[in-house]
């Protein structure tokens, strides 16, 4: 699809054309993903961050949130957890926090591996290229890096760069991509400055990169931010792409039809704008993947990107419990094993 035709369907609002648009992504996740959902387990190592992002909560200006940093048992006890629930990957979330050293997450990949056999994916933020290096090399598979928007300005304006240090997460991505790392990165929707136009450009970008994984999820302000106090314009009237479900479902189908082998998880953030049929709506509508947060629940408020997260409070056995039922009443199955994009392709 071009951008007049991506536009198109972004700004489209007849309902009998969106379960068209809904029917035709359910197809295709169907035929080139199958009707498995994978789970990934999800632990939130730690909430320190060196960035300052004017749309997360857990930036390194807002010096309202509690700290916290998991520790090397803490996260392993995790990753054990998500073994014994048939998870098939284990993910290591956290701010840009140089007190997770190179050796230590490189350490903790090596033994979740070893004892856990399941695929480490990592989201740690824009490290250097020695520590990208040395965690493939101890055996992550997996590295997640969101680029958020395709445009230049305002990923200026939402991602101040830090002194000295320039951000590029599009070459990034492809050093990653080059490492071997199975490379996944997504964008917000409704950020303030965000056009139809962007947005569509950012939809092209996802095939540009031939991303493994694709995360798309709804701005949600966060009032101790930058954006979340209106310090930043939206885009002109009628210009200004909407941070609501309905675009987030729009824009999970057409990324499964631009990237149908890709995987595409329903989102947290989906959750928390419908608890009680977003992750669904999202799986029929282009998704094949999920994440069950994995993290103590001492910590899950902490880790605060947003407010009013979804199932904060759950324990990982009672989330993986609602999942697996929530998935089955889908007449879909739970995934097996790592749930590789690579491995798809060879089917």
């Amino acid at each position: 699809m071009n951008r007049t035709e991506l536009i198109g369907w972004l700004r489209e609002m007849d309902e009998t054309r969106l379960e068209e648009l809904w029917a035709l992504a359910d197809e295709v996740r169907r035929v080139h993903v199958g009707d498995e959902v994978h789970l990934r387990g999800l632990i939130e190592i730690s909430n320190h961050c060196v960035q300052r992002c004017t749309y997360c909560g857990i930036n390194a200006t807002n010096r309202e949130v509690e700290r916290y940093r998991m520790t090397a048992a803490e996260i392993l006890g995790s990753a054990r957890q998500a073994r014994d629930l048939g998870y098939g990957t284990v993910v290591m979330q956290a701010g840009e926090d140089y007190g997770l050293t190179r050796e230590l997450i490189a350490d903790l990949v090596r033994q979740i591996k070893s004892e856990t056999g399941l695929a480490v994916t990592l989201s740690l933020g824009e490290r250097s290229d020695e520590d990208f290096l040395a965690w493939r090399e101890a055996g992550a598979d997996r590295y997640l890096l969101r680029f958020e928007t395709s445009d230049p300005e305002l990923y200026a304006s939402i991602h101040p760069s830090l002194p000295g240090r320039p951000s590029d997460r599009f070459e990034i991505l492809r050093h990653l991509r080059r490492l071997g790392y199975e490379i996944g990165s997504g964008v917000m929707l409704g950020i303030p400055g965000q056009t139809w136009r962007i947005l569509a450009d950012d939809l092209q970008a996802f095939v540009g990169l031939d991303l493994d994984m694709i995360g798309v999820g709804p701005y949600l302000p966060h009032p101790a931010t930058p954006l979340g106090r209106g310090e930043l314009p939206e885009a002109p009237e009628g210009e200004q792409v909407p941070s609501s479900e309905l675009m987030t479902y729009k824009v999970v189908a057409l990324t499964r039809l631009l990237c149908p082998r890709s995987n595409i998880p329903s989102t947290t953030a989906l959750a928390t704008l419908n608890l009680a049929q977003g992750r669904e709506l999202g799986l029929s509508r282009g998704a094949n993947v999920v994440m069950p947060n994995l993290t103590p629940v001492q910590y899950r408020a902490l880790y605060e990107i947003y407010p009013g997260k979804a199932c904060i409070r759950e324990t990982a056995n009672e989330c993986a419990a609602c999942l697996s039922g929530r998935i089955h009443r889908l007449d879909r199955q739970v995934g097996r094993g790592p749930g590789s994009r690579r491995l798809t392709h060879m089917k």
